[in-house]
């Protein structure tokens, strides 16, 4: 079961204490998100919510500004106006030292101390310090581990209450936040922030390896681990490892048998949702992969790039015993299982 606090942060809004008490300033804490392997948050009032519980209609008394796309209601039109760039994704203020962009500048302000390398908030129980107190809420989870808020459909259980009010759109279908340039809409704005990289294009993270390039650093990451091998995930019933936390997950399942994905045609499940679609193209005959050299088509894009090496030539695996090369995966384990000795 996953922690509450994986995938979130909960920020909140509070007022500048060196401000004028008459103007309306405030400071939004916020993960990155670029950066981090940790996806961000949703949105900046959430904290307020798990903090501060109340009913409904005292919300509404106290905030009578409500958001047109989430429902979610503030205390003036002023900070309605900054929220809503949450949903259409507009990110005015700018970084001059990496160029990243934010919709708020108090998360410009944060993002600024992991140049200067300031971290003021550290945790009373390790010492660690954060340059955020969003930051150092979520680790002070990591000592006590307590998940008070359950999901009243599924039972699933979180540590901050904004984690399940997140998690609770799974289930309402609900996805407030809608990218500006194909209207396709996310349950998360760092669902939403990931998408938009494949409009822009950017990718400023290069592998110093090979030279391939991502559009996140938490990408590089784990791109690394394919030169280095290194493992770091570890199935605790059968101590089989993995590069990939997402990766682990997916094991699990087969040992506790929890096939997520089920087929609308003949109601077969699956572990995996890849293993699923490639089950519904046997069953339709859907063929989109299309070899540019001889037209040939092929139900799975695996297929089709293994394909490519007859035309190229190429030939990517080896045998380490009989140094024989391959040009696909599939052939170079049925010679290695000629040089296995069976059992006497």
């Amino acid at each position: 079961m996953e922690s509450g606090v994986d995938g979130e942060d909960c920020g909140k809004l509070e007022p500048d204490r060196n401000s004028d008490p008459e103007t309306p300033s405030y400071t939004e804490i916020e993960v990155q998100i670029g950066d981090s392997s940790e996806p961000d948050t949703d949105d900046s009032d959430d904290w307020k919510m798990m903090t501060e519980p109340l009913s409904s209609l005292k919300e509404t008394k106290k905030k009578p500004h409500r958001c047109s796309q989430c429902d979610k209601t503030f205390k003036s039109n002023w900070i309605l106006s900054r929220h809503m760039s949450v949903h259409t994704g507009e990110k005015p203020f700018s970084c001059a030292k990496c160029g990243k962009r934010f919709t708020q500048k108090g998360s410009l302000s944060t993002h600024m101390k992991t140049h200067t390398g300031e971290k003021p908030f550290s945790c009373s129980e390790c010492g660690k310090r954060f340059n955020c107190k969003g930051d150092l809420t979520k680790h002070t989870t990591v000592h006590f581990r307590e998940k008070p808020f359950s999901c009243s459909e599924c039972g699933k259980r979180f540590t901050l209450k904004c984690t399940l009010t997140t998690h609770m759109r799974i289930h309402s279908g609900a996805k407030p936040f809608s990218c500006l340039r194909c209207y396709k809409r996310f349950i998360r704005r760092d669902d939403l922030t990931k998408h938009i990289i494949i409009h822009t294009g950017e990718k400023p993270f290069s592998c110093s390896e090979c030279g391939k390039r991502f559009g996140r650093k938490s990408s590089l990451t784990t791109h690394i681990r394919v030169h280095t091998g290194e493992k770091p995930f570890s199935c605790f019933e059968c101590g089989k490892r993995f590069s990939q936390k997402s990766a682990l997950t997916t094991h699990r399942r087969r040992h506790i048998g929890e096939k997520l994905h089920r087929c609308s045609l003949c109601g077969e499940s699956f572990f995996v949702k890849d293993d699923l679609f490639n089950h519904v193209r046997i069953q339709t005959e859907e063929k989109p992969f299309g070899c540019s050299q001889c037209g040939k088509t092929f139900s799975q894009k695996g297929k089709l790039t293994s394909h490519i090496t007859v035309h190229t030539g190429e030939k990517p695996f080896s045998c380490s015993q009989s140094n024989k090369r391959l040009h696909c995966k599939k052939k170079l384990r049925k010679l290695i299982q000629t040089h296995v000795k069976r059992p006497r």
